[in-house]
């Protein structure tokens, strides 16, 4: 078994690091073929679907028009045994007018880091349009998953020795 194999993240594994992720990074091409990475707040569905919001008229929507092809990415922790991660080749789809759904995203995105908004069916119709009537819904649909758990690395199971000095 490769160390590629040794270090992957199990499935469950997977929707736990995407269930409790605060934010994911959206990965675009720019205009000028550069990547364009931006953290983003995300709804997620049961198939792993990735739903954000986001401005019509924004850069990673025009990015997404040219170029559906996007990768997302999950990581935590901060010494390099701790670090794990999640990488996510998706396919994107622009949604326009899916006003409830859009809604529905959002509350779900904003409970992610701790703000409670009303349930989207409480929330009155001139409210709804207000929050979401400039937006549009991404999905991102996965094609494939990349990820790593430092923390099952065999240096990661025994303390090194350290150096005298």
């Amino acid at each position: 078994m490769s160390m590629r194999e040794k270090i992957r993240l199990t499935d469950p594994e997977i929707r736990e690091l995407l269930r409790t992720a605060r934010a994911m990074t959206l990965v675009t091409q720019g205009p000028r073929g550069y990547p364009h990475a931006i953290a983003m707040w995300f709804g997620l569905d049961e198939d792993l679907t990735v739903r954000m919001s986001t401005y019509a008229t924004s850069q990673k929507v025009r990015n997404i028009e040219r170029n559906p092809k996007v990768t997302l990415l999950v990581e935590t922790g901060v010494a390099y045994d701790e670090l794990r991660g999640v990488m996510i080749e998706a396919q994107a789809e622009i949604v326009a007018g899916a006003l409830e759904e859009t809604i529905q995203t959002m509350v779900e995105a904003n409970a992610r880091v701790g703000i409670q908004l009303p349930a989207a069916a409480e929330l009155p119709m001139e409210l709804k349009k207000q929050m979401a009537g400039k937006r549009v819904l991404l999905r991102l649909t996965p094609q494939r998953f990349v990820s790593w758990d430092h923390g099952k690395l065999p240096s990661a199971q025994t303390p090194a020795a350290l150096p005298n000095r």
